[in-house]
């Protein structure tokens, strides 16, 4: 486990979670698990999540990689789910490779299927924006403790979308040179596009190391800033969330290695 913090709070928190299977026969577990997650206590938000093979939100599916995002009323329901779910315990006895790490929610802005999984949390004067295809700079603050400062401490962002099936064509003809131009941040730690309903519905989790590196990229990307001004202008999207979170607690790895194992200290849950 990385050694990125160890708070106890009982706040909300999210965790993100990536399991790689052997086979394809992993698919059943989309369908098994969702019952199960269902009844799990303390669980209020969450989403099974297929994998693409970029970094961005794309096309190409990774039918061995699966991503599980959650959200949890305090940090203990986490620690009872990873220590008795039965979802948990197969991600350690049959999964080839697995990563996840605790989120402390910072920012937010928008929606998930209509829900907001987080209400009011907070921001600091830095208002970066997501990466990926959508729109950056709109993470609006909303009170609570401060966000991530520069020089702070690595960073999460988890942007999704809903795409109109209209704008469908003009969305994935803009992914290659988004794509390109995040393989190219020295910023940026890891990124993974996700997705609940391809093509349609798309998400990508990423890891920076600071709240500057994502300003960098979402402001100084000519390719980024392009596909903000027409997400805009021409309505891509019939709903969008953008949410920035400070990571702690990682464990396992992601390709071959922990992609926080070396940054800089972040701080966990306040008690």
């Amino acid at each position: 486990m990385t050694a990125t913090g160890t708070g106890r709070g009982t706040g909300t928190i999210a965790s993100f979670h990536l399991v790689r299977y052997a086979d394809l026969g992993a698919m059943r577990h989309m369908a098994f698990d969702r019952p199960v997650l269902a009844r799990t206590p303390g669980l209020v938000f969450r989403r099974l999540l297929g994998s693409g093979r970029g970094a961005s939100m794309s096309l190409g599916a990774d039918l061995r990689r699966w991503a599980l995002f959650a959200v949890w009323r305090a940090e203990r329901d986490l620690d009872a789910f990873l220590a008795r779910s039965p979802v948990a315990a197969r991600w350690r006895d049959e999964a080839v490779e697995s990563w996840q790490v605790r989120l402390a929610p910072l920012a937010s802005r928008g929606s998930w299927g209509g829900v907001d999984p987080f209400g009011p949390i907070a921001d600091g004067p830095d208002r970066t924006g997501p990466a990926g295809t959508g729109p950056a700079g709109d993470c609006a603050g909303r009170g609570g403790p401060p966000g991530p400062r520069e020089g702070s401490g690595p960073v999460a962002v988890l942007t999704r979308a809903s795409i109109r099936p209209s704008r469908l064509v003009a969305f994935y003809r803009s992914v290659p040179a988004v794509d390109a131009l995040l393989r190219e941040q020295d910023g940026c730690l890891a990124s993974v596009g996700v997705g609940e309903w391809p093509p349609a519905r798309q998400a990508t989790f990423s890891l920076w190391r600071d709240a500057a590196a994502v300003r960098d990229f979402a402001h100084r990307g000519r390719a980024h800033r392009r596909v903000i001004g027409r997400t805009r202008d021409e309505g891509w999207y019939t709903e969008e969330m953008f949410t920035r979170f400070v990571p702690y607690g990682s464990a396992g790895t992601w390709n071959g290695a922990d992609p926080l194992a070396g940054t800089a200290a972040s701080p966990g849950p306040r008690p």
